[in-house]
């Protein structure tokens, strides 16, 4: 059965039975589709990569000749449970091991524990040289770490840092 339907653009037919299928049809049609994702890329890891240093042995590097560099300054033993300080640095080495830039990332307002973090770290130059594959494309590598420091000045690095004291003595 058809039917007529006026519209401005003058009579159009539709079918009765389409009517009221429509719809239904067309819910049917774009429930049957399905989306299927791409394959994932398979992670390659380049022959170069297995059995060299990678970032974290050398942030373990830097934080080692940031420590033998200011003995004086560092915490031995645990730090306190409450610390005096935390700041972190933000800063960025070359391939030579200089530091192209630093600056206080987070600090809790402690402007001579401040001060000691960034002296500490120009103190500690040349860090080691860093491995060519962890360079950016200017031939740099930009690092974070933190400078835990106790009431007396001292500090640890969270890199090397001992487990923090649970007591407020």
């Amino acid at each position: 059965m058809l039917i007529r339907v006026r519209t401005r653009s003058g009579l159009v037919a539709v079918s009765a039975a389409f009517r009221r299928l429509g719809p239904a049809l067309l819910l049917a049609l774009a429930s049957a589709c399905t989306v299927t994702p791409p394959p994932r890329p398979l992670l390659i890891i380049p022959p170069q990569a297995i059995n060299s240093t990678t970032l974290d042995d050398y942030r373990a590097q830097v934080a080692k000749r940031i420590v033998e560099r200011n003995p004086s300054r560092v915490l031995r033993g645990s730090p306190q449970a409450m610390l005096r300080s935390l700041v972190v640095v933000s800063f960025t080495v070359n391939r030579e091991g200089q530091v192209v830039k630093s600056s206080v990332y987070r600090t809790n307002g402690d402007d001579d524990a401040e001060t000691t973090a960034l002296a500490t770290l120009r103190h500690a130059q040349p860090l080691p040289a860093p491995p060519p594959r962890l360079l950016n494309s200017v031939g740099q590598i930009e690092l974070f770490e933190d400078w835990l420091f106790n009431d007396d000045g001292k500090f640890q690095l969270r890199t090397l840092a001992s487990p923090q004291a649970q007591n407020y003595n």
